[in-house]
C-alpha cells in the first residue's frame, strides 16, 4: 500500500489535502503520473496545510451559497460554441476549462474548472450533462449544449 497526499479532487477517494492509502499500482500508474497526488513524506506533510488552504479559498463557503449556485446552474442549458468539421465532429474535445468559461460567459457565476466532472469525452455537437461539485455536500447537474460555430 502507498501513502499519498491528494492534490486534486478524486471521485470516490478524497479531496485535495487528504492523506490516503491506496494500492501501489493505482498510485504508480494513475494518481502520480496525472498529478492527482504526491508521495507522502514528513516534508510533504507540511504541504497538506497549504493545499487545504488553497482548496478552502476556491471552495464556496457555506452549503446555502452552494445550493444557490447549484439552482442557477441547473436553471438553463449552457451553450458552448466550437469549431467543427463537415460531419459535426469537433477539432479536439470540450474540457472542464471550456465549460467553466462558458458558465461564466452565460452569467451563471464562476466555477472552478477542477470541480467539473464529465462522464464521457465531448467529441461532437449535441447535448451533454456534466456534474459540478460545488461543496462537499452539494453537487449540481449542468446541462450543456455544444453547437457548431463558423
Amino acid at each position: 500500500m502507498a501513502k499519498l497526499i491528494l492534490t486534486q479532487e478524486v471521485t470516490g477517494l478524497g479531496a485535495p489535502g487528504d492523506v490516503v492509502e491506496v494500492k501501489d499500482g493505482y498510485a504508480r500508474n494513475y494518481l502520480l503520473p496525472r498529478g492527482f497526488a504526491l508521495t507522502w513524506t514528513k516534508g510533504a506533510e507540511k504541504d497538506v496545510e497549504r493545499i487545504r488552504a488553497a482548496r478552502q479559498a476556491r471552495e464556496i463557503a457555506t452549503v446555502e451559497e452552494a445550493q444557490a449556485v447549484a439552482e442557477k446552474l441547473q436553471s438553463a442549458p449552457v451553450k458552448i460554441g466550437v469549431k467543427t468539421g463537415d460531419s459535426g465532429r469537433l477539432f479536439g474535445t470540450v474540457g472542464p476549462a471550456q465549460i467553466a468559461e462558458a458558465v461564466e460567459t452565460a452569467g451563471l457565476g464562476s466555477i472552478d474548472k477542477r470541480t467539473v466532472e464529465l462522464p464521457e469525452r465531448i467529441k461532437s455537437v449535441g447535448r451533454y450533462t456534466a456534474t459540478v461539485k460545488l461543496h462537499t455536500d452539494v453537487t449540481a447537474s449542468l446541462d450543456l449544449q455544444v453547437v457548431a460555430t463558423k
